[in-house]
């Protein structure tokens, strides 16, 4: 059953992090900005100037207490022990702001926009270093690679999903998604799920550093593998009867969060099919005997389920939550030593969800 934290936000949460301190940080609709302890008490409250959307919180993982946070074009540095004013803010953007990404050396920030542009800001000089444009249409996600600070992925509206260098304004590798479209799903098609373009919402890196995920409107989840200055598509399967609106790897394994517009949040291993073209595996996260666990949700009965192995060779859920609300945010996180799932949906709440099977 979901534990609900309440009381921080009155209108939909757009995002979440986690600082390594164990601190949540959730921005919403209208400018709203919130801290959360541990066990969900509201430590700090913050409403930004105007009435533009919180779209994309980072905390700084060398100085917890450090928050980013973008607000329509705006991104401000905020004290989460003090958050009256902010430390500095900057407004590079010329259209609003859908995701910020922190580079691993923590010099650089990069911030995707509404007119597809990815700006590079470098917090050292507080100036703009590359200013990155390729995306036709809205980029809705970008992240920088874990052990490559001059390297990110991007992905957007335009259905397309790129690989960047920094030392070069164009990217290395550019895939569009709907062309794809015509292989054969691991899973059948659903009436009418041809009509859904594969816009592109979310990408996440996992902690290798060369494995990737994107999520898209057609309900597909897809797996890349970094090679070099290109990538290949490793995995594509049907996670979803609607949109995935976000993916999260779990920290230091190929364990991968996916939330749709359905109204589900699934748990996929894919380190099988990763490994197999890896020469050094990485560490089994899952290897036990599976259980099965059920959630409880207010209006009835819902099941969370963790299957067995894979059957006949595709890929198929560990852990399946009919959570009912279209999900905006998904955030694996420990909380007091044990792993959670964190959910924003179009509710004010963030709901908890415990990961004790793994």
């Amino acid at each position: 059953m979901a534990v609900k934290w309440t009381g921080g936000h009155s209108s939909p949460i757009l995002c979440m992090n986690a600082s390594k301190d164990g601190l949540v940080a959730s921005g919403a609709e209208g400018g709203d900005l919130v801290i959360w302890g541990e066990d969900g008490t509201l430590l700090g409250h913050m409403q930004f100037q105007g009435t533009d959307d919180v779209t994309s919180v980072l905390f700084s993982p060398s100085c917890p207490t450090k928050l980013y946070a973008s607000h329509g074009e705006t991104i401000s540095i905020l004290d989460v022990r003090s958050l009256k004013d902010s430390l500095d803010h900057f407004h590079v953007n010329e259209e609003e702001i859908n995701c910020l990404s922190l580079n691993e050396t923590e010099n650089l920030l990069a911030s995707a926009d509404d007119s597809g542009a990815i700006k590079i800001l470098d917090l050292e000089n507080k100036k703009v270093s590359r200013s990155l444009k390729r995306h036709s249409n809205i980029c809705s996600s970008v992240a920088f690679r874990p052990h490559r600070p001059q390297s990110l992925v991007s992905c957007g509206l335009d259905m397309q999903v790129m690989l960047w260098n920094l030392q070069k304004a164009r990217p290395l590798w550019i895939t569009n998604l709907q062309e794809d479209e015509t292989e054969e799903m691991e899973s059948p098609q659903s009436p009418g799920q041809l009509l859904n373009p594969a816009l592109a919402h979310s990408v996440s890196v996992a902690s290798c550093g060369n494995i990737f995920s994107c999520g898209a409107e057609d309900g597909k989840v897809r797996i890349f593998r970094v090679m070099g200055v290109k990538c290949e598509q490793e995995l594509g399967f049907k996670g979803h009867t609607l949109g995935v609106s976000q993916v999260c790897f779990l920290s230091e394994s190929y364990l991968l969060l996916t939330g749709g517009n359905d109204g589900k949040i699934m748990l996929w291993d894919v380190s099988r099919e990763v490994e197999k073209k890896q020469k050094s595996p990485a560490k089994h996260t899952h290897r036990k005997k599976t259980k099965r666990a059920t959630y409880t949700k207010q209006g009835g009965n819902t099941n969370a389920s963790v299957t067995d192995e894979e059957e006949h060779g595709r890929i198929s859920p560990k852990l399946n939550i009919e959570h009912g609300e279209k999900v905006n945010w998904l955030l694996g996180t420990k909380i007091k030593g044990h792993q959670n799932i964190l959910v924003a949906d179009q509710t004010s709440c963030i709901s908890v969800y415990p990961l004790n099977e793994f």
